[in-house]
């Protein structure tokens, strides 16, 4: 009788729908390994390949028992960079991902790999809190491992605090430069920290270790590489003073957007370089060392799609603060046109006898809601889905019933032809990182 196969290796990505992740879950796999994400629990289904995982709510090493069934090796790569809510630093970072590690002692995992950050715990309770998991997780009887990464690139993606950077430098004329760039950053490849992560998930190698790039550079550096690998002519930046930029970060906290946090502009001024013994620790602990950037960007041509996104990250909430102004606009005129223009107007028309007065209060109100619902900014699509049921409704019923409409001399119903796929680009951009 023949034996039965040997089962395959199967890793818990955490995070596992992120621009890290996704890097790491395809080196993974490359190796051999099979990967199951670890996602927070949705309206929808989870896929075959999905558990659910909340560090907000899993708390208590019991809580993972499910989630850890079948799993041979852990990998964290979850994280947030801003609270809300029940995702605080503490929860996220510390007491969800410790109750995760004390279940792999409890189940019998045999890795477990993290994805820390570099930098300094005075530079934020978002790296304070990484910093207690890490030491907490090393002083477990786990065999583990954790990655403390400096900037995090890729050529086929980006995400948050890059993604800026990368618009930035795709501006026509000259890109923008917090200060004047001179702060130092040793960037990594996303690939390149997949690669150390399928290393470390095979290997025994125990303990912390910065992951830095092969290269210190300064942020002026960073930034015309890019321009220069998007093909976008001129070198030329335009210094923004660090008040300024201090401002834009404080409103983006205040309001819980952005992407560039209090934490990463503290970080980014004192610098993001790991250690000078860094490099040669990760070669002797992984056999492998990160890429300069260079090498990596050569190795990877840009395409028009990279300056599309480049320059539709700046454009996207253009394009939303101008349909939201548009909306406000139009149910200012629902609202304020008095009644006897508005039946004029109808007058002669089948709208003369469907309440004119009461149709137009009754959009200008629609207008008026759908307008805030977008700026609020839960579930967008539905919102935008609901703004292009209403022009299309209002086009078809308008430009049939008072055609006159098709040539007002300030083209009012004319200019919704332009509106609907404006709509529909604003709908595709909700996916933005």
């Amino acid at each position: 009788m023949s034996a039965a196969p040997a089962r395959t290796a199967t890793a818990l990505v955490l995070g596992g729908h992120g621009f890290i992740a996704g890097h790491l879950i395809a080196a993974l796999r490359a190796r051999g390994w099979r990967v199951v994400r670890g996602v927070r629990a949705s309206h929808r289904a989870l896929r075959e390949d999905e558990r659910a995982c909340d560090f907000a709510t899993m708390t208590r090493t019991e809580d993972w028992r499910e989630a850890l069934a079948g799993i041979d090796a852990v990998v964290n790569a979850a994280g947030i960079l801003r609270e809300s809510g029940r995702q605080t630093f503490e929860a996220i970072h510390v007491d969800g991902p410790l109750a995760l590690a004390r279940a792999c002692v409890d189940a019998g995992v045999r890795r477990f790999v993290q994805i820390s950050a570099l930098g300094l715990p005075a530079d934020g309770a978002f790296i304070a809190s990484k910093h207690r998991f890490d030491d907490a997780l090393i002083a477990l009887p786990l065999s583990a491992v954790v990655l403390r990464p400096s900037v995090v690139y890729s050529a086929s993606g980006s995400y948050g605090g890059t993604s800026l950077l990368r618009a930035l430098a795709a501006l026509p004329f000259a890109h923008p430069l917090p200060g004047d760039g001179r702060w130092p950053i040793q960037p990594l490849a996303a690939e390149d920290l997949g690669e150390l992560v399928a290393r470390a998930i095979d290997g025994d190698a125990g303990g912390i270790y910065e992951v830095g790039g092969p290269e210190v550079m300064a942020l002026r550096d960073y930034q015309s590489a890019w321009r220069r690998w998007l093909r976008i002519p001129g070198d030329r930046a335009w210094p923004v003073p660090e008040p300024l930029v201090g401002v834009q970060v404080a409103l983006g906290e205040a309001f819980g957007r952005g992407p560039m946090g209090a934490t990463m502009w503290r970080m980014l001024r004192r610098g993001n370089v790991a250690a000078d013994d860094a490099l040669p620790r990760l070669r002797d602990a992984f056999d492998f060392a990160p890429r300069a950037l260079d090498d990596v960007l050569a190795a990877h041509p840009a395409q028009v799609q990279d300056r599309w996104q480049a320059r539709l990250y700046v454009l996207a909430p253009l394009l939303k603060a101008g349909i939201v102004a548009l909306w406000l606009l139009s149910a200012w005129a629902g609202f304020a046109t008095p009644a006897a223009e508005i039946e004029a107007l109808a007058a002669g028309s089948p709208l003369a006898g469907l309440a004119p007065v009461a149709l137009a209060r009754a959009t200008a109100g629609l207008d008026l809601l759908l307008a805030l619902w977008l700026l609020g900014g839960g579930r967008p699509r539905v919102c935008i889905a609901l703004m292009l049921a209403s022009v299309l409704a209002y086009t078809l019923v308008f430009g049939t019933l008072l055609p006159a409409l098709w040539l007002d001399p300030l083209g009012g119903l004319a200019k919704n032809l332009a509106v609907l796929p404006a709509l529909a680009v604003l709908w595709v951009l909700v996916d933005r990182r």
